[in-house]
């Protein structure tokens, strides 16, 4: 850095705020000094940085999946909160694992991160006594909980799983199936939504909840975890919403609507009815979890909940930000809600 600063006619100080706060220096001295960095091919060392302050400018994000869009939309929000900052981003996938969120966050803290992200609120109890002493600022996300880590911007699964089901009695529909993947905490929440909604209602059926957790499907032989032998927690697909489909309707064959736990399932479902003739939304009805783009684009329109997914991501770290500036907002549990998105798959009053 003295060399940066000695060959582009500076301060150091001015070079270590064009590195960690470049908003705070003028574009003109940002040139002359980042042109000095190109020159000298200088790259700062986050190790010897570590050292110096304690904390090494690193946000560890803990996510369950790199292949769904959904937290993929989550780190885009993450990655444009660290724009133009001195912090970086550090991914680590826990495949919805608890033993390996457990191994990557003692990985993750023993590199001294300034803050740490992580999803959901089913962390062991090893894991949450690590970041409840972790001594920098810890956000959990896409979820809620009354009792947080330290803080926690998300949403509801349990009501928006009650009010998606809300919505398809309001429409006519009786005998509603819940089609899930795999069964993790935020799943069950949604399940637990549905099922409040249709107790509600006298039309709780158990036997119309279908997911991998309860049933062996023939074409997951190669989908298998060779370390946990159970199938593998990032799989989804509409092949899959398809065979949870056919076994709803050979459970009760008089089913008129399926709550999908996420879209890819609905979407599986949408073919499946398709080939069948089954009419939607007149015979069937059809709704989804997280309302990505193909949602809208459908023929007809899949109904979904709208999740802020994005929003939640840049949230944390704006929230991560004020904490290190000391500007630590009051607010500990930020609600960031879901919305029902009805569009022609289950707009059943208004059917022609």
């Amino acid at each position: 850095m003295a060399d940066v600063a000695a060959y582009a006619g500076v301060g150091m100080i001015t070079v270590s705020r064009v590195l960690r706060e470049p908003h705070r220096v003028s574009e003109s001295l940002r040139r002359i000094v980042n042109d000095a960095i190109r020159e000298l091919n200088y790259v700062p060392n986050l190790s010897a940085r570590a050292l110096a302050s304690t904390r090494s400018g690193v946000i560890g994000a803990l996510v369950p999946s790199l292949t769904q869009v959904v937290f993929a939309d989550v780190l885009r929000g993450i990655y444009d909160g660290v724009d133009g900052t001195e912090l970086q981003i550090q991914v680590g996938n826990t495949r919805y694992d608890p033993r390996e969120e457990e191994r990557l966050v003692g990985l993750f803290l023993r590199q001294k991160p300034s803050a740490m992200i992580v999803s959901g609120v089913n962390q062991t109890a090893n894991a949450r006594r690590m970041l409840e002493t972790a001594g920098c600022p810890v956000v959990q996300i896409m979820d809620l909980s009354p009792d947080p880590i330290d803080r926690i911007i998300g949403f509801s699964h349990e009501d928006a799983g009650r009010r998606m089901t809300e919505h398809l009695i309001a429409q006519g529909y009786s005998r509603i199936a819940f089609l899930s993947g795999w069964m993790n905490s935020r799943s069950a929440g949604r399940r637990g939504g549905y099922q409040k909604a249709l107790a509600a209602a006298g039309l709780h059926r158990p036997e119309l909840v279908h997911s991998i957790s309860d049933t062996t499907l023939p074409h997951l032989a190669d989908r298998v975890s060779p370390a946990t032998g159970r199938p593998m927690l990032e799989f989804a697909t509409p092949a899959l919403g398809r065979e949870l489909f056919r076994r709803a309707l050979a459970a009760d064959p008089a089913l008129d609507a399926v709550f999908c736990n996420n879209d890819i399932l609905a979407l599986g479902v949408l073919f499946e009815c398709l080939q069948r003739g089954i009419r939607v939304p007149h015979d069937m009805g059809i709704a989804g979890f997280n309302d990505l783009e193909f949602m809208e684009a459908a023929e007809p329109g899949l109904s979904s909940v709208r999740t802020y997914r994005y929003r939640v991501g840049h949230s944390a770290v704006a929230t991560i930000r004020e904490v290190l500036s000391g500007k630590a907002p009051d607010q500990r549990i930020v609600d960031v809600g879901t919305e029902v998105m009805m569009r022609r798959s289950t707009d059943r009053r208004n059917a022609p």
